[in-house]
């Protein structure tokens, strides 16, 4: 039996397309480098959202020309959780990926309660995040 879903709320499963598959979820989110949106569009069923993470204008177009829904660009600001990926974008940075492709961007990487309405004003779709979720 299917729960009531009165908003609307989808689940997407991080990185694993085969448990999102498998647990009939709304769609996943691949990091970078992961199996091209088209091919995994092929073995799913309608509907099924494909987001992938871009660090650069190029990763976005990237998945934007592979066929993913949306992208997730990180990191705007500051983030202990991704210190990995290079210096934070910026809200100009946030800017100018939005304008680089027609798919929805989400800003994600240091986002706060309190920087979260700057991205959406510089363009974000939406924010992701960890810190900004919590208590």
């Amino acid at each position: 039996m299917a729960l009531a879903n009165p908003r609307g709320a989808e689940i997407l499963v991080n990185s694993r397309a085969d448990i999102a598959l498998a647990a009939g979820a709304h769609g996943v989110h691949l990091p970078g480098g992961s199996i091209a949106p088209s091919t995994l569009r092929a073995i799913a069923p309608p509907g099924f959202r494909i987001g992938v993470s871009a660090h650069s204008i190029e990763e976005l177009r990237a998945a934007q020309a592979e066929g993913a829904d949306f992208a997730v660009f990180s990191p705007i600001f500051s983030s202990i959780s991704k210190p990995g990926y290079g210096p934070p974008l910026g809200l100009d940075g946030l800017r100018e990926a939005v304008r680089a492709v027609r798919i929805p961007v989400l800003a994600l990487g240091g986002i706060s309660q309190e920087n979260a309405a700057q991205c959406m004003a510089a363009g974000a779709a939406g924010v992701a995040g960890i810190s900004v979720f919590q208590g």
